[in-house]
């Protein structure tokens, strides 16, 4: 579903944010990219997004690749930023049939998705409501809604728990295994431990935009939590340098 190969991404500085990354995310997966503040996260969802050119590597999303076929990649994927960036003076509920109008879904169908995802988030009531009045969490859930309505094959996330309140992070978790069920894949970074381990499938850690270990949940993790884990391997690598 996912296919990043040997991506290398450096800004003006010279500053290599991600270094010859390479990852897999197959259909079902729900695969945590795991690493501090900086460590290259950001940097790579925004390049698997489509929104940042790289020097070197490949981007697949479904066979298709970033580069060359942009479109078609955007048709199956939906990217969440971490703050997500909404057009203020709409209301939700424009904002919504903007993204719907984008993916070129049915009447029909979006009035169902749209009442199904705003009544879950709870949301239905404030969808006459310019985003500008919009909280931080509203906002999320409002992007999050946008996601759902067109049904991605693959969901890129960055930092979706920051901000949700606990009700909307149980039903973002459970949509999550829901899409993934379906035959969707999801790649999300995260710096809430335990929530990756409940959650993935599959992890990778990066470190100064370096993979230090990926593979199944239980694979890389062994025996230890995977705080241990990620302590240990991203201190242990901070030691050597």
């Amino acid at each position: 579903m996912l296919k990043i190969e040997h991506l290398t991404k450096s800004y003006k500085n010279e500053k290599v944010a991600v270094n010859d990354l390479s990852l897999d995310i197959q259909a079902g997966d729900i695969y945590g990219f795991i690493g501090h503040n900086g460590a290259g996260k950001t940097t790579t969802i925004k390049c698997v997004a489509g929104i940042l050119d790289f020097e070197q590597g490949e981007i697949y999303i479904d066979g298709h690749s970033i580069k060359t076929d942009p479109i078609a990649c955007k048709r199956e994927l939906a990217y969440i930023p971490d703050n997500p960036d909404l057009y203020e003076n709409l209301t939700g509920i424009q904002y919504l049939n903007f993204v719907a109008d984008i993916f070129h879904i049915s009447k029909a169908e979006r009035e169902a998705e749209i009442k199904k995802y705003s009544d879950m988030f709870e949301l239905t009531a404030n969808l006459g409501d310019t985003i500008a009045s919009f909280s931080h969490g509203m906002r999320q859930k409002l992007a999050l809604i946008s996601a759902f309505i067109h049904k991605p094959k693959l969901l890129i996330l960055d930092e979706p728990f920051v901000g949700l309140d606990p009700k909307a992070s149980h039903l973002l978790k459970e949509q999550m295994r829901e899409l993934c069920a379906a035959g969707g894949a999801i790649f999300f970074s995260t710096h809430v431990l335990d929530v990756a381990e409940k959650l993935c499938n599959k992890i990778a850690i990066i470190n100064q935009g370096v993979l230090v270990t990926s593979g199944d949940m239980e694979t890389v993790r062994g025996d230890s939590s995977l705080e241990d884990l990620f302590l240990e391997l991203v201190d242990h690598e901070h030691d050597h340098q």
